[in-house]
């Protein structure tokens, strides 16, 4: 077997098979399919060194070429691929959404990714992403942390009340994203969907990650609500508590 190869067993098949390593794969890649582009970037979990059997590469890539941004999947060379496909004013717009959401997913992927061709463009796009991340989401307003109070109360109030073993775990699971949304903003933190929920929690305190996960493992398992209920109470402590009672939103005043 070459050095650029890689064997992992199919979870599905069982079958062995034999791919090229993600570094060549990407790079074998780029110039097959854009050979002409400006710059591209490796990212991911195989740049991150937590790649899986079921790991895809994502590549970002700068094309002068195009009039608007795209992406787009294939499979080649052994590998699924997800390409990002900007021109040079185009991955602005997605740096200014993710921070707005306070989820930096694309300029994640630049800070971190493995560059595969650069054309003198890479260094600069890195560094403002670098600026991005290290500058932290905007700070919520008095109004937004009031706000985020008041659903978060809501959904207190359904879990407890809920009796539907069914509506319970979804009721759980809006809860436990708003909680988490609360606690990272709040403390100046982005935050994350899906894996990166858990991502973005240690990133903001490892030791407050794991009685997060306790408390919802604990009523996912069991049923039981008691921890899930003392945890987003405990969040909602220092700001006040739960708040319905003279909540008002959109009212106008003559």
């Amino acid at each position: 077997m070459v050095q650029w190869e890689i064997k992992f067993n199919d979870v599905k098949t069982g079958v062995v098979i034999v791919k090229l390593k993600p570094i060549k794969a990407a790079e074998r890649f780029i110039n097959q399919h854009f050979p002409y582009c400006q710059g591209a970037v490796l990212a991911g979990s195989v740049v991150r060194g937590e790649e899986t059997d079921a790991s895809d590469l994502d590549i970002v890539i700068f094309e002068k070429n195009i009039m608007a941004s795209y992406r787009e999947s294939f499979i080649d060379f052994g590998w699924p691929i997800e390409v990002f496909v900007h021109n040079l004013t185009s991955y602005k717009h997605f740096f200014e959404m993710d921070y707005k959401e306070a989820k930096p997913s694309m300029q994640r992927m630049i800070s971190e990714g493995i560059i595969l061709k650069d054309e003198g463009i890479i260094d600069s796009i890195k560094k403002e992403a670098k600026e991005i991340l290290k500058k932290g989401p905007e700070k919520w307003t008095e109004e937004e942390v009031m706000i985020k109070r008041y659903f978060i109360t809501d959904a207190l109030d359904d879990f407890i009340g809920c009796n539907n073993r069914a509506e319970g775990l979804f009721i759980a699971n809006s809860l436990a994203d708003l909680v988490h949304e609360f606690v990272l903003r709040t403390n100046g933190y982005w935050i994350g969907s899906s894996k990166w929920i858990i991502r973005a929690l240690k990133h903001y305190d490892v030791n407050f990650t794991e009685e997060f996960i306790e408390a919802f493992d604990d009523f996912y398992k069991t049923g039981e609500k008691g921890k899930v209920i003392q945890l987003t109470e405990i969040v909602l402590e220092p700001f006040g508590g739960r708040l319905f009672e003279g909540f008002s939103l959109g009212k106008e005043k003559l």
